[in-house]
């Protein structure tokens, strides 16, 4: 683009040049060619008065034949063509001095061209020897430049190698503080255990040492008394396998690490939970204790969230790998995994048709997928990173990190309404009935939302109920009567709906902040799960 520019810039120069020449000279030509024109005109008027005299010397010559005075005539005649010829020799000579200085002047002309060609050549030269000396001062500038560069590229690869190399040590020492620890909280659980056998079969042996003293007096015994007597023994009697804790509370390691979700299977006594170790476990609830039943692999990261569809046949797990999974029951095969997140996948669920889900990621987006295409049918974007997600029949509840709550109308993919909170929204639930959705919000605070009308109808809180992360699950029972919430302090709290008291609080369990609670079917266990490894069974509730 810049050779363009100056060649148009010189074409330019010398044409005004060339314009400017002709004005100045033209005058000087114009008066020679002027003469010459002049010159040309006698020289033809000469040739036709040479013709018309040569035809009158033919009619005198014929004259002088029939007239006696045409010698006269003759010598007037000679006289006038020598005074002819005189003139047209100095015409020829004019002639020829003016041909000489047109030429003489072209050359001046083609001499001044050529001075003036050379000087546009001279000034382009100069101004191209301009630019190649900033094209190297740009050069040497960027390979300055370049150099700065390649030397903090160099130093920061030295430093990622470092890093690298301690991280790969933290990672082996973090590998052995987890085994260590691991090793050391299966020592407490074997003492634990050993000091709740012992202390069993010391009542036992009292109990034995009573009834036997109680045998020898010769008393009459009450059925009312022998009964209480037989269920008293009956409930002392150690569980097989599963350390017993106080609040008839059963805890055991459910994850090799921190425990994020739980769920019970509609209408049975199937558990699942997910973890961090990449795994769904599966357990069936057996005369108030947990026996496991298998597990389901194939995610690439911790499990986030856990769904069962109305049925109990699929089971969907968010995880931290950016995709959800969808597992079938009856064998435990992996059926489908469902990517296109940008970020982790926080929160999965089933729509009431069960033929699609919604998930809600870190990226900030909602999609709607289609299980019979295996495709993604919407993709929505809610402007915050989503924590959990609700549906109803036409609507998506969504509790995002803006601490708002989204309705969204699932037909016209747009917001039906928000509602903010005083906190990052950890967690949504809804009623059997799906009138009420029940939140949870790091500002400790649990709410329960009348869906007619999108207002707060209620709010939980207790002294020492603390929100422990942005994913705390809480849960409504089954009937709607009361709601769970896990505390950052391993405290299990149960309100009534009710009354909208605070009913009881469940502390001999946990260890850790809870992660999420479910409530089972019948109402008969709640399961909490913790950032430790462990999972508790309460089953006096």
């Amino acid at each position: 683009m810049a050779g363009r520019r100056v060649e148009c810039t010189w074409k330019r120069h010398v044409a005004e040049q060339l314009k400017q020449r002709d004005r100045v000279q033209r005058q000087a030509f114009e008066e020679i060619i002027h003469q010459y024109n002049r010159l040309l005109e006698k020289s033809d008027l000469q040739a036709v008065l040479s013709e018309r005299l040569q035809t009158e010397k033919y009619e005198l010559q014929d004259r002088h034949d029939v007239s006696p005075g045409a010698e006269s005539l003759q010598q007037e005649m000679a006289q006038i063509r020598i005074r002819h010829q005189e003139e047209l020799t100095e015409l020829h000579k004019k002639r020829g001095e003016l041909a000489q200085s047109v030429i003489e002047l072209n050359n001046q002309i083609q001499q001044k061209d050529k001075e003036i060609q050379s000087n546009e050549y001279q000034q382009q030269i100069a101004q191209l020897e301009g630019e190649c000396r900033d094209l190297r001062s740009s050069l040497a500038d960027l390979e300055r430049a370049n150099q700065t560069l390649r030397d903090e590229y160099d130093a920061l690869q030295i430093t990622f190698s470092a890093l690298e190399e301690k991280l790969r040590k933290t990672t082996e020492d973090n590998q052995e503080l987890v085994t260590r620890w691991m090793a050391e909280k299966a020592q407490e659980a074997n003492r634990l255990n050993a000091e709740n056998e012992k202390d069993c079969r010391r009542r036992q042996a009292k109990l034995q040492k009573e009834l036997a003293d109680a045998a020898k007096e010769p008393l009459p015994i009450e059925p009312d008394s022998l009964l209480s007597s037989l269920s008293l023994s009956l409930s002392l009697a150690p569980l097989p396998s599963l350390s017993l804790c106080v609040y008839s509370t059963v805890c055991q390691d459910a994850h090799d690490g921190e425990v994020n979700a739980v769920r019970f299977s509609p209408g049975s006594r199937l558990l699942a939970t997910g973890g961090m170790d990449r795994r769904v476990k599966l357990w069936e609830v057996v005369a108030g204790h947990c026996e496991p039943k298998g597990a389901l692999t194939g995610s690439n990261a911790g499990i986030t969230s856990i769904e069962f569809d109305s049925a109990g046949s699929y089971l969907l797990a968010a995880s931290n790998d950016f995709a959800s999974r969808i597992w079938t029951m009856d064998d435990y095969r992996l059926r489908h995994t469902l990517t296109g997140h940008s970020g982790k996948v926080l929160s999965a669920r089933f729509l009431l048709d069960n033929a699609r889900i919604v998930s809600g990621s870190y990226d900030r987006t909602l999609k709607l997928w289609d299980l019979r295409s295996k495709v993604c049918m919407k993709t929505v974007f809610a402007g915050s990173s989503c924590n959990d997600i609700v549906c109803t029949e036409q609507c998506v509840m969504s509790g995002h990190f803006d601490k708002k709550v989204r309705f969204w109308d699932i037909r016209s993919e747009s917001i039906v309404c928000e509602l903010e909170l005083l906190g990052r929204v950890t967690s949504l639930d809804l009623n059997h009935d799906r009138t009420e959705l029940l939140t949870c919000s790091r500002d400790d605070l649990v709410k329960i939302i009348d869906l007619r009308n999108n207002a707060v109808r209620q709010t939980f809180s207790a002294q020492g109920f603390k929100c422990g992360s942005d994913f705390t699950r809480v849960t409504f029972s089954p009937d709607g009567s009361y709601v769970a919430a896990g505390s950052a302090d391993g405290v299990l709290y149960v309100w009534n709906v009710l009354t909208g008291k605070l009913d009881k609080t469940l502390d001999k369990g946990h260890s850790s902040a809870i992660n999420s609670v479910s409530w089972s079917p019948s109402g008969t266990y709640v399961v909490s799960v913790e950032k430790g490894s462990r999972a508790v069974l309460w089953s006096d509730m």
